[in-house]
This record gives C-alpha cells, sequence and structure tokens, in this order.
C-alpha cells in the first residue's frame, strides 16, 4: 500500500506540473488580468478603469478585474503593483498625482521611475486656470499684472498642500513671477468654494470640477493647461496663447506594469488600449466624465512620467518640500 500511495502522488504531482507546463507556455495572456486602482471607488483614474475594463477584457481575450487597494494617498496600491509578478497580470491605472507623491517628502517604499513601467495613457484632462467673478483679470496676462501689482496679497486654493493643483500653481508662480499665498483645502470641493466666496482669488483646478461654476458664471476660465485648445472650452486660450509657451499643466490617466514586465506583454497590452480608446462608446464615455481618451507608446508615456518626476522634484527643491496632508 505505501508503494501504491507513492505512485499515486507521483502520478498526481507529475499531472500538476504538467498543466502548470502547459499554461506557461501558452501565449499572454491565458488566464484573469487584475487592473489595482490604488485609490477608493469613484475617482477619476477609478471611473476610468471601469470604462476601458469591458473594452479590454474583449481585446484581451480573458477576464479583465478591477481591484480597488486605497490607501496613503495611493501609495500602497502603488507598491503593490510594483511588487508584483512581472508577468502582464497585475497592473496598475494610476493619476498624474503618481509623478507628484516623489517631490512631497514623503518616503516611498518603490521607485517612481525604475520599479514601474510604462503601459500607455489613457486619458488627458488640461487643468483650467481660474479666478472668481470678483477679480477684474479677463485675461492671464491682467491676472499676472494684477499679482504684480499687489505682491503677497492674492490667494490661491488647493485641494491640500502638496497636491498636484499646488505644485502646477508653484510652478506658475514662479515663471510669471509672482507669489501668491496658498491656502490649503481638504478637496477640490472647498477650494473651489474658497473661490467663490472670494477667500482665495486663484486656483488651478480640473475641468470636471469648474465646469459647472463657470457655466454658471460663479468663476472665470483664464487659460488651459493642454497644448492645443481644450474640446470642452474652445474659447479659453491656452497657456502658450496665453505667454507661457513652456508650462504644460495636465490631469492623466495611465496604465503600469511591474518593472521587467517582458516588452512582448507591454506591446500586447498597449495594443489593446489603443483599440479601446478610439471606440466611439469609450469617447462618448470618456466626454461625459469631461476627459479626452489620449492613447500613447509605452515609450511616450515613459518619458511623461520621467519629465514630471524631474519638473516636480525640481519645484520642491526650490520651494522645500511641502507636508503632504495626511
Amino acid at each position: 500500500m505505501p508503494a501504491l500511495r507513492k505512485m499515486i502522488f507521483g502520478a498526481a504531482v507529475m499531472a500538476a506540473l504538467s498543466v502548470v507546463s502547459t499554461v506557461q507556455a501558452q501565449p499572454y495572456p491565458n488566464r484573469v488580468i487584475r487592473i489595482v486602482v490604488p485609490f477608493p471607488p469613484g475617482g477619476l483614474n477609478d471611473n476610468v478603469a471601469r470604462i476601458v475594463q469591458p473594452f479590454l477584457q474583449e481585446e484581451l481575450g480573458q477576464p479583465v478585474i478591477i481591484e480597488n487597494r486605497s490607501g496613503a494617498s495611493g501609495i500602497v496600491g502603488t507598491d503593490f503593483v510594483a511588487k508584483a509578478a512581472p508577468d502582464g497580470y497585475t497592473v496598475a491605472v494610476v493619476a498624474s498625482s503618481h509623478t507628484v507623491t516623489p517631490a512631497t517628502g514623503v518616503k516611498l517604499p518603490y521607485d517612481t521611475v525604475q520599479d514601474l513601467a510604462a503601459v500607455g495613457l489613457l486619458v488627458r484632462d488640461p487643468f483650467l486656470f481660474i479666478v472668481g467673478d470678483q477679480v477684474p483679470a479677463k485675461t492671464l496676462a491682467e491676472f499676472v499684472a494684477l499679482a504684480k501689482s499687489q505682491p503677497g496679497k492674492l490667494n490661491y486654493s488647493t485641494p491640500g498642500t502638496a497636491s498636484q493643483s499646488h505644485f502646477v500653481t508653484e510652478l506658475f508662480d514662479e515663471r510669471a513671477g509672482i507669489k501668491m499665498t496658498e491656502i490649503p483645502y481638504r478637496g477640490g470641493a472647498p477650494a473651489m468654494l474658497a473661490l467663490i466666496s472670494g477667500e482665495a482669488q486663484f486656483a488651478v483646478l480640473s475641468t470636471q470640477l469648474s465646469s459647472p461654476q463657470i457655466a454658471g458664471g460663479k468663476v472665470r476660465a483664464l487659460a488651459s493647461g493642454g497644448r492645443v485648445r481644450d474640446a470642452h472650452f474652445p474659447n479659453v486660450p491656452t497657456l502658450a496663447e496665453s505667454g507661457f509657451p513652456s508650462l504644460e499643466a495636465l490631469q492623466w490617466v495611465g496604465m503600469l506594469a511591474p518593472a521587467k514586465t517582458p516588452k512582448d506583454i507591454i506591446a500586447k497590452l498597449n495594443a489593446a488600449l489603443v483599440k479601446t480608446l478610439v471606440r466611439p462608446d469609450v469617447i462618448s464615455r470618456f466626454t461625459a466624465q469631461g476627459v479626452t481618451a489620449a492613447s500613447s507608446s509605452p515609450e511616450e508615456f515613459q518619458t511623461l512620467i520621467e519629465t514630471e518626476v524631474k519638473q516636480w522634484l525640481e519645484v520642491s527643491q526650490k520651494n522645500g518640500p511641502p507636508a503632504a496632508e495626511k
């Protein structure tokens, strides 16, 4: 009997190894792909991930599931993906705050550039440079002149110290040669209310947050942060048109994989993204969210990440690292 049990056990092990070998030999993908969103449900990157999920599933021919792993302003979920097996079955959908985090002075358990590989962009959304309706400036140039005439007396509101909005405004201050005072809030809604009430005179906020207030005449958009005019605000000039050709201010959402993920797997994921992002039904759903589909190659997205990480580190070094809100 012991010999028989050994034979049965040995046969079972060989069968299991055979199954594993067969699965590994199959071309990618051959099982469930997990998209980790490092924030709670309902945010921009979560909404974007859920819009593309069924179509990626269709393109890749395997189930695609979404898992929210929130905590520490996105660090927990991003670290989980950075440390996952580099096999293409665990990826992250992150927002542009990903490139701001290294500049906040927070010690990260991963290297933003070295430990994650860019797969591709999903959406781009230019920030709007806005003022309250009590501010007389009608253009960005007029606002800069106003700020220079009242050094240190104008306030700008942000969704929080160490937010992307904060860093963008600090960079704008530097390029414009002005100095405003930050009033940080816990979120975009109270930052917008400060602008409407007159507690703050200026803000750099998302189009999703700004659109209803612009339509209601409570705030005024002076410039859009993209290289081309935002289709949602065709009458608002770009930063380049407003005298700041080297300044760009975008929030984006993109997909990352663990570093060392094979290039052929990255290429397959990117191809699925590109095909998904040109679908009219995906484009229309993004438009309803107030954002624009924007695919890229992995190389283009990696360059964007590296450029922004360097840019925000330089802003932090010049102004001192802000204390990120808990």
